[in-house]
């Protein structure tokens, strides 16, 4: 199912792409975040990624308060020495750099095209928004539907390159591959489940960018799968990161091509698996967000 090399990107395995079987070229992959209490899990050993023997609950909950401890002081001298720093207005598109995640104090867009967050600063922070804010529509479940699909990608491709995308990815999303996610050969849910496929940012990171061009590392994770009973496909987890080629046009930053490959991937945690309708629930009633850098 998966159209030549078009120049548009290369994406990996996907289910939303990047996951399982599906749509190859020009596709970030979806999913999100699951919620809920979670335990922290640490290895035993160096090299043993699967645990081995368990520590002792004692030593576990102590090793966990320390380490929880020293995150917060570590957040609290970075507060402290970003309080006496005085924003920096020149770091823009002529001071490239590959920042760390943490939040900045600039604010958020306040407009949209077609539903998703544009009029991006023209920077490096900017650039980093947008292709965090393009990775989650991309690997949305609106993107199965023709109609919609054609929307989202005027909003976020280089106008030039837009019937390229489309005719591509057009290709992709077959009768095979939507029977592949579970779905119907139009692209439709079957009765009784709920399809999911969201894409979660983790992380950001500007490799390159100057006044017209910008590539950006997107670290997202990524969920995929039919909600419901007896499902065969049930709602599964992945990692991957997203390379973003994006182009200042029209005042905003737009994507020109990208590429996705697995990972990065932390070690599973215990959680047990929620139901089926736990997770169908959650989809309908949990929004997204916007993010700005």
């Amino acid at each position: 199912m998966s159209p030549d090399d078009d120049g548009y990107g290369d994406s990996g395995r996907h289910g939303g792409p990047g996951r399982g079987d599906g749509p190859p070229d020009d596709y970030a992959a979806s999913g999100y975040g699951g919620s809920g209490q979670t335990r922290t899990r640490l290895p035993e050993r160096v090299g043993d990624h699967h645990g081995g023997a368990r520590r002792s609950r004692t030593s576990s909950r102590g090793l966990v308060t320390v380490v929880g401890i020293v995150v917060l002081l570590i957040a609290a001298i970075a507060f402290a020495n970003r309080a006496d720093e005085e924003p920096d207005p020149g770091a823009g598109a002529d001071r490239p750099r590959a920042d760390t995640t943490a939040a900045t104090g600039t604010r958020p867009v306040d407009s949209e095209n077609n539903g998703i967050a544009s009029g991006y600063a023209h920077d490096t922070q900017g650039a980093q928004s947008a292709a965090a804010n393009y990775a989650v529509a991309l690997g949305s479940a609106e993107m199965f539907d023709k109609g919609r699909r054609d929307q989202i990608l005027r909003a976020i491709i280089v106008p030039s390159k837009v019937a390229g995308f489309a005719t591509a990815l057009d290709k992709s999303y077959s009768p095979g591959f939507y029977k592949a996610v579970g779905l119907n050969d139009d692209g439709s849910t079957p009765q009784g489940f709920t399809f999911v496929s969201r894409t979660s940012p983790i992380g950001t990171k500007a490799t390159t960018v100057d006044a017209e061009r910008a590539t950006v590392e997107v670290w997202c994770g990524g969920l995929v799968g039919l909600a419901g009973e007896n499902s065969t496909n049930p709602v599964t987890h992945t990692w991957f990161t997203l390379t973003v080629n994006l182009e200042w046009t029209d005042g905003d930053w737009k994507i020109v091509a990208h590429s996705q490959k697995e990972g990065p991937a932390p070690v599973p945690g215990d959680n047990q698996a929620s139901s089926a309708d736990d997770i169908a629930k959650a989809v309908e009633g949990y929004g997204g967000f916007t993010y700005a850098r």
